[in-house]
């Protein structure tokens, strides 16, 4: 093998690292707390693409110079096309521990959305039941209360710009597309999310829908944990998180 091949794959694979560190919102001995990007995947699917779990196994097989297999726990997840903080357990003890929280409820997760239209209020609680179509993975409002699952969000209104406005949305529940589906169900699908009615895409493979924070109590020490994700490089998230602040 060529000696230059193996030096070049390892510069880009220390630049690759360096840029993910980036990314890290936060990191213990249990928990990692990741930034995603609208382009990236959270677990490997059938795009077989890397996942950002594998990533982070190789960005602290890297960092702390681990030999053999790094242990990272996949706790939740967010749609490829969408950003923001994603939690990974470092220990099965903290996987365990956050899977039941996520089961319970237990991790607050406050999501900001960008829409053209104007939702009917400036806020509200909107209730539905969903049905979920594995064949085109979109899902759908459903009458039948017997075959749909309960999905339930608040949202406000916190910023407006010429064009656009910004919602902030806290999930009581976390089905399939569940805040892409409910707020399209309004008159108010999200920028750029052309499966659930918006006009155009996004100039890359993107949705106007972000992770913004994260509150739970940490899974081992206890600790009031808060994660803020900052936006996308974007001129339109940049004006909404300027105009309201960190």
């Amino acid at each position: 093998m060529n000696n230059s091949n193996i030096y070049t794959d390892d510069l880009n694979k220390d630049l690759m690292l360096r840029d993910f560190e980036s990314q890290v919102l936060y990191e213990d001995n249990h928990i990692i707390v990741i930034n995603k990007k609208n382009s990236q995947i959270v677990h490997g699917d059938k795009t077989k693409d890397e996942s950002l779990d594998n990533i982070v196994k190789d960005y602290l097989k890297e960092k702390y110079n681990k030999p053999g297999n790094v242990f990272v726990g996949v706790v939740h997840r967010l749609d490829r096309p969408v950003s923001g903080a994603v939690i990974f357990a470092k220990t099965s003890k903290a996987l365990s521990r956050l899977n039941e929280m996520i089961k319970n409820h237990k991790i607050k997760k406050t999501y900001w959305a960008i829409t053209r239209n104007a939702p009917p209020k400036e806020s509200d609680t909107l209730k539905n039941y969903i049905l979920r179509n594995e064949k085109n993975n979109k899902s759908y409002i459903t009458k039948d209360v017997n075959r749909g699952l309960y999905a339930e969000l608040s949202y406000k209104v916190i910023a407006k710009s010429n064009y656009y406005n910004l919602l902030e949305i806290n999930l009581a529940t976390g089905r399939h597309h569940q805040i892409r589906l409910q707020l399209a169900n309004i008159g108010c699908p999200i920028k750029g999310d052309l499966k659930y009615g918006f006009g155009r895409s996004n100039q890359i493979a993107s949705i106007s829908l972000h992770a913004r924070k994260l509150e739970f109590i940490h899974p081992v020490s206890q600790v009031p944990i808060t994660i803020i994700a900052p936006c996308p490089d974007d001129t339109l998230w940049k004006y909404f998180e300027n105009k309201c602040g960190m």
